[in-house]
């Protein structure tokens, strides 16, 4: 294992570890101060636009707040499901059946309409100030943000985590895709400069 991929291992586990901690409740107020500032951030930015979200696993953020307020000011939302070990961004309608993607998620079925995202509120285990990311290993993201870049499609990344996963910096490799803002229960964070 490279040194970087160890880092990251250990920062993830060590972030993960501290989200695992929070408490239920915690968590909800949390998941729902998180809606209010995304919706703030993005309410003016969302009408006619699609935004994916993602449904929650484990102890993450709760997201479905902040993507029904977003789907009320106009968005059109999708969310991940997964198709050949890569991500496909399958429209999410209220009322649609959804399917088991493994993992311990859901996404609706392949007969709902595939989406590219404008907007993307992205999934993380740990992030710093500068807009640095470290996913949960497996690529995922990155690989499906290079392929909408590659097609001349480039989101506006948004991470949305609880505080508690912010880390000094998170260490970047070439193919890893800074975020535009992290929304978290504290505030949202812009970056201005990436050092």
């Amino acid at each position: 294992m490279s040194d970087l991929k160890a880092i990251k291992k250990r920062l993830r586990m060590e972030a993960l570890a501290r989200r695992d901690a929070m408490d239920e409740t915690a968590r909800i107020e949390a998941s729902l101060e998180i809606a209010a500032h995304g919706t703030a951030l993005l309410a003016d930015a969302v009408r006619g636009r699609i935004v994916s979200g993602f449904l929650p696993i484990r102890s993450e953020v709760d997201l479905r707040p902040l993507m029904t307020a977003l789907a009320d000011h106009g968005a059109r939302l999708c969310v991940p499901a997964i198709v050949d070990k890569e991500l496909e961004f399958r429209e999410l309608k209220r009322g649609a059946e959804l399917v088991d993607q493994g993992f311990g998620t859901v996404a609706p079925g392949p007969d709902a309409a595939v989406l590219v995202p404008g907007i993307m509120l992205v999934p993380l285990s740990a992030f710093d100030r500068q807009g640095g990311r470290i996913g949960y290993g497996g690529g995922f993201y990155d690989r499906a943000i290079q392929r909408f870049e590659t097609d001349g499609a480039r989101p506006r990344l948004v991470g949305t985590a609880f505080a508690v996963q912010e880390i000094e910096k998170a260490p970047m490799a070439s193919h890893d895709h800074f975020l535009d803002a992290v929304v978290t229960e504290a505030g949202v964070i812009e970056p201005r400069s990436r050092t």
